[in-house]
């Protein structure tokens, strides 16, 4: 439950604050909702990569039907000749990778600054 509630504050948070700031706005949104949510490492990854890549590539699918998929071919055929949906998919997974490492950080940021905080695994 509280990945789900996770992730959907990063959709929110991150699609707020990426209309103001540049792109690296989602990992800092994944940063700090990692600092204040008490996830293992890998479960933060985890969440920041599923939110960051449903809203990147939600996004991406967005434009993507509104210009008809004229702009990510033209742009898919810069990489190689990529196809309009393998661009969203490359969209979404760039998206992911970047707010799962930032959430990862701030997870790992908690456990390090936070010495009450014992996240590890007890034997």
């Amino acid at each position: 439950m509280k990945i789900t509630i996770y992730i959907l504050l990063l959709i929110l948070i991150g699609g707020i604050l990426q209309n103001f700031l540049p792109w690296w706005a989602l990992p800092l949104a994944a940063f700090l909702l990692a600092l204040g949510f008490r996830l293992q490492p890998w479960q933060a990854f985890l969440a920041g990569f599923l939110g960051a890549a449903l809203l990147w590539g939600g996004y991406a699918a967005y434009l993507n039907v509104l210009n008809e998929g004229i702009l990510a071919a033209r742009m898919g055929g810069l990489f190689g000749g990529l196809g309009a949906n393998a661009m969203v998919a490359l969209t979404a997974f760039f998206g992911g990778l970047f707010g799962g490492l930032g959430a990862w950080t701030g997870s790992l940021a908690r456990q390090a600054f936070f010495s009450s905080d014992k996240l590890a695994p007890q034997p």
